[in-house]
């Protein structure tokens, strides 16, 4: 694989870096691969996560047309989460992730 040497804001991988930045990001990712899921159902398995830390990254991923947001009018409001094709297209990476960590895991 050929890099640059140099890696301002035009380099693919900082592009990246800066929409996968922070451990929430690719765990909620992860969560989404399997399906849409609800807020709440986010918040559950990403424990120690803030409400206003998921809120925020949720947004940014939705700002960077990752993810969908869908809320229905019911009492109370039920919203729902989805990836888009672009956010599917970074399993490879959290799969290359996990790979990664198991290995980590191993080698202790």
């Amino acid at each position: 694989m050929k890099t640059d040497s140099i890696c301002d804001d035009e380099c693919p991988v900082s592009k990246a870096s800066s929409v996968l930045s922070g451990k929430w990001t690719t765990l909620i990712v992860r969560d989404l691969l399997s399906g849409t899921k609800r807020y709440s159902e986010l918040q559950r398995s990403l424990l120690g996560i803030s409400p206003r830390m998921l809120a925020a990254r949720l947004s940014m991923l939705e700002q960077e047309g990752l993810i969908t947001k869908t809320i229905y009018p019911t009492v109370p409001p039920k919203t729902e989460y989805q990836l888009t094709e672009a956010g599917r297209r970074i399993e490879p990476v959290i799969a290359a992730m996990a790979a990664f960590g198991t290995g980590l895991a191993t080698a202790k």
